[in-house]
């Protein structure tokens, strides 16, 4: 049920975002009179699942849930119709009407994507209004990944100012050490002193080199063993409910997220002492060289405990304020994105490219509407942005090519054109089948 719970997110998601994106290439394409000979939701190689003309338009459904596309006549797109591009060119196609009617036409599904991100954000502010924690929210401080203390965090510190300015929701902390640009932090002591720790510039690729996206964890859990999965690590250890651990490889645990965060970074063999009736007990845990290291239990937890040790404000806002909020999630959604997208050209950013199997699991496994409508904003956004990235066969390559023209006016060839978009297509499938594989390989591993 969850899977079927997240893959009707995704796929209305997606087919929500796609006929919107192709609808920003059709509205303008129709007031400047170029004809659109089809309009499709997903892809319809050999057969479609649904198809009706209405007009001078044949809309339908394909069966390969890959995007989506409007056919413009005149065009050399993802068809590759160029037994059309052979004739004599009419008025009401693309390659007759003017590069500024072109650029507009191929720039409408980005810009939709773009409007549509911030339009959702706009009213998810004004209807839902936003949760936050205070710097004085998290009671117990923070845990500290072992890196980290060697700036000068200690475990139990709070986070009052980042860059000299108090966070709006301190929870967003490894949000902005690994995205903006962080220079300082100011943190207060459990022994009630003060200290500003400067960071390295380069803060944020450190954290990727490390693998630790999440070092500032809020301490909220006792390390009390809630459940112990069945036919895992743990219970052919023989860990029971109500185990306390209370070091792991010597190291003293005080909260869960110690605990975690210990058993992540130990070698393949560590010991656990635990209590457990009063009495302690040591408990030697040994993973394989390709083991994922979780041993299968989980926290005990209840409401009560996460009041008393998180503290979670609410605020509602006009539509008015709503319009600046929302935009500022908006800009800030666009430019974390181009930043962390510097990341995808390294060795391990290329091994963390995720398919749709990663995108769907980005939705939850209980329907929420809230939570829906903010992964199709920031989905929006970020289609809208691939999409401008200067590769034929995407809007922005056809954006470039029009700029070009422009600017020099000398038109790209059609055989050049029709080349470009072999090549542009035969990347992007390339690039599909690469980050799906990693999808499954991660899957059966």
């Amino acid at each position: 049920m969850e899977i079927l719970i997240k893959a009707s997110q995704f796929i209305l998601s997606l087919s929500l975002l796609i006929v919107l994106h192709e609808l920003g290439h059709f509205i303008p394409a129709k007031l400047f009179k170029t004809r659109v000979e089809k309009f499709y939701l997903f892809f319809d190689y050999k057969f479609s699942l649904f198809k009706k003309k209405v007009g001078e338009t044949v809309y339908g459904i394909g069966w390969i849930p890959l995007g989506g596309y409007v056919k413009i006549a005149g065009m050399i797109d993802e068809s590759m119709d160029t037994e059309q591009m052979q004739k004599p060119a009419q008025p009401w196609e693309f390659r007759s009407k003017p590069a500024w009617q072109r650029l507009i036409i191929m720039l409408g599904g980005v810009i939709v994507n773009f409007i549509l991100g911030w339009f959702i954000y706009v009213c998810i502010t004004a209807y839902w209004g936003d949760n936050y924690v205070k710097p004085e929210g998290v009671k117990n401080g923070f845990a500290v990944s072992d890196y980290f203390k060697e700036y000068g965090f200690k475990t139990g510190d709070k986070i009052l100012k980042i860059n000299g300015e108090a966070p709006k929701n301190v929870l967003d902390i490894n949000k902005h050490l690994f995205l903006r640009d962080v220079k300082s932090i100011d943190v207060l002591r459990e022994n009630g002193t003060t200290k500003t720790i400067n960071l390295p510039e380069n803060i944020g690729e450190i954290m990727w080199e490390k693998g630790d996206m999440t070092p500032f964890t809020e301490r909220r859990i006792k390390p009390v063993i809630g459940l112990v999965a069945p036919n895992m690590l743990a219970d052919s250890l023989g860990i029971q409910n109500n185990d306390r651990i209370l070091a792991v490889n010597g190291k003293n645990v005080e909260y869960w997220e110690e605990f975690t965060k210990l058993i992540q970074s130990s070698s393949n063999k560590l010991s656990l002492l635990i209590e457990r009736n009063g009495e302690q007990k040591e408990i030697l845990v040994s993973f394989s060289e390709d083991q994922e290291k979780k041993i299968g239990v989980a926290p005990e937890v209840d409401e009560e405990l996460y009041k008393n040790s998180l503290e979670v404000n609410h605020k509602n806002y006009s539509f008015a304020e709503a319009l600046s909020v929302g935009s500022s999630k908006a800009y800030w959604t666009l430019k974390d994105y181009i930043t962390q997208f510097k990341y995808v050209f390294t060795k391990k950013g290329a091994t963390s490219i995720g398919g749709f199997i990663s995108i769907g699991k980005i939705f939850p496994a209980t329907w929420s509407w809230q939570a829906f409508w903010s992964i199709t904003a920031f989905l929006s956004i970020m289609l809208g942005f691939m999409n401008l990235l200067p590769i034929p066969a995407l809007d922005g390559g056809h954006v470039v090519f029009t700029l070009w023209e422009m600017i020099t006016g000398k038109k790209p060839g059609d055989k050049f054109l029709e080349y470009a978009q072999i090549t542009g297509f035969i990347l992007l499938i390339a690039l599909l089948l690469f980050a799906n594989g990693n999808d499954i390989f991660r899957l059966f591993k």
